[in-house]
């Protein structure tokens, strides 16, 4: 790809198959193989009070390979959240499919994990608790929990916290505890809904890059849904923009930054470049939703 150049992908709904994929759905690089398919997704909610329904994703299909982290994008109400959950099997869909490592998602399971804009994290446990708890939850036995646990907590920089409680923690803290409980599990598929939305500037910035020193380690299959652009393009490898109405890719961008990413890159030109693409992408979305607050 020449420098300074954006690599797009288009996406359109396909049949579900095993590799190689249609060509008319989303891809990784052709190298890759799919960890992750998605085809011709549908997502509905019953209205309350009513017999129809609200359709809230449609159309969506995507290919994800192993080791790819993939940022969504898209303005409120677009299905980001939902597109997410219903990869973790919390929401079903109405119709097509989605496939890891070859099994249908029919429901949760220990194959994903996932991280929510809120720790979660349980008030009466220590941090080493609370990693520890999605060890039993699953009912681990590759190995002595505790000292699993510890070694996330190492990890993600807390090993000094082990026997704090979670108010004892900063708002950035408590979300490194999440990550570590998350990835202690071992799953094949990270799943992080906004994890930093709740987060100020500054930490917010440090904790990207935290994050991605922490996936650099074993690389797991990661979908980062953030309203964030700088964010999206200094995790991804590819972003996933989403529109409205329903909710459905309108693009991929594929970022062709090095690994590791530094900060510098924030200033760079390409990096600018990336930040427009997607501001541009994303404007008529944000245009509608705000005369729809004028009309209000």
């Amino acid at each position: 790809m020449e420098a300074g150049k954006i690599a797009e992908e288009r996406t359109a709904a396909g049949p579900i198959r095993r590799r190689p994929t249609a060509p008319n759905a989303a891809t990784p690089k052709d190298s890759d193989m799919a960890q992750i398919e998605i085809r011709d997704l549908r997502i509905e909610y019953k209205k309350p009070k009513s017999e129809e329904t609200f359709v809230a994703v449609d159309g969506v299909s995507l290919d994800v390979a192993q080791g790819e982290f993939i940022t969504i994008v898209g303005s409120s109400g677009c299905g980001k959240s939902t597109l997410l959950l219903t990869i973790a099997g919390l929401v079903p869909a109405a119709s097509g499919a989605i496939s890891i490592n070859g099994t249908a998602v029919a429901g949760p399971g220990p194959d994903r994990a996932m991280v929510f804009q809120d720790a979660s994290l349980l008030p009466w446990r220590s941090i080493l608790g609370n990693v520890r708890f999605g060890l039993e939850m699953q009912r681990w036995k590759k190995g002595d929990l505790t000292e699993r646990a510890l070694s996330y907590i190492r990890m993600v920089g807390l090993g000094n916290f082990a026997d704090y409680h979670p108010h004892q923690l900063s708002g950035g803290m408590r979300q490194r505890v999440n990550i570590a409980r998350a990835l202690a599990v071992d799953p094949d598929v990270l799943l992080m809904d906004e994890p930093f939305g709740a987060l100020d500037a500054q930490t917010r910035e440090v904790m990207g890059g935290e994050l991605l020193r922490i996936w650099e380690r074993d690389k797991k299959t990661a979908l980062f849904v953030t309203h964030d652009i700088d964010e999206a393009v200094f995790l991804a490898d590819r972003v996933v923009v989403m529109g409205r109405n329903p909710g459905h890719i309108k693009e991929i961008v594929t970022v062709d930054l090095a690994r590791p990413r530094t900060e510098a890159m924030l200033d760079g030109d390409r990096f600018s470049e990336y930040r427009r693409r997607l501001r541009a992408s994303l404007a008529d979305d944000m245009a509608q939703m705000q005369l729809v607050t004028e009309a209000a």
